[in-house]
């Protein structure tokens, strides 16, 4: 193929990972200004669009030096590709989602409520651990990206040591 062939190809790669960090950039600093600071719900409503447009630029700002770090970090700290650690990060972050998600779909009870964030925290935890001794206690294999399927069952088997169960002790429905 001729040289030009691969330089558009370069181009291209480059204006579409532009294109994503721009939309990232914009989605966190949205969300962070929003629903994070509650900003734009203010009650004088004259000053909230030039207090509103300060905000958002300084958390613009705070946020794109918050993605260089993160980036740099990566860098440093990252000794395989960078694909195989948003796995491995999607793998301890998207286990309790995809385990609340299942117990929702499956299972129509209610819960103890004030205890799924304890349930969704101690669940990665434990994939940590085991991730981090599985050789030694199984016999030479490493747990990869099968950590979110463990992930999720901890949390949906969390979930079900947390239905809610009426005086009759008989499980709770929902609506």
């Amino acid at each position: 193929l001729p040289m030009i062939v691969g330089v558009l190809f370069v181009i291209g790669l480059f204006s579409a990972a532009y294109s994503a960090a721009g939309s990232a950039l914009t989605a966190l600093t949205t969300s962070f200004t929003l629903d994070i600071l509650d900003a734009g719900k203010k009650k004088n409503a004259d000053s909230n669009d030039a207090s509103l447009t300060t905000t958002r630029k300084k958390v613009h700002v705070g946020m794109a030096l918050l993605m260089a770090v993160v980036i740099y970090v990566f860098g440093l700290l990252n000794n395989t590709s960078v694909i195989d650690a948003v796995y491995v990060l999607a793998s301890y972050t998207y286990g309790p989602i995809l385990g609340m998600f299942a117990f929702g779909i499956i299972v129509k009870a209610k819960t103890n409520d004030k205890y799924v964030p304890l349930v969704a925290i101690v669940s990665p935890i434990l994939c940590f651990i085991l991730q981090e001794n599985s050789e030694a206690w199984f016999n030479g294999y490493k747990f990869s990206y099968e950590l979110l399927i463990l992930n999720a069952l901890f949390v949906f088997i969390g979930l079900c040591l947390l239905i809610r169960r009426d005086k009759n002790n008989e499980i709770t429905e929902k609506l």
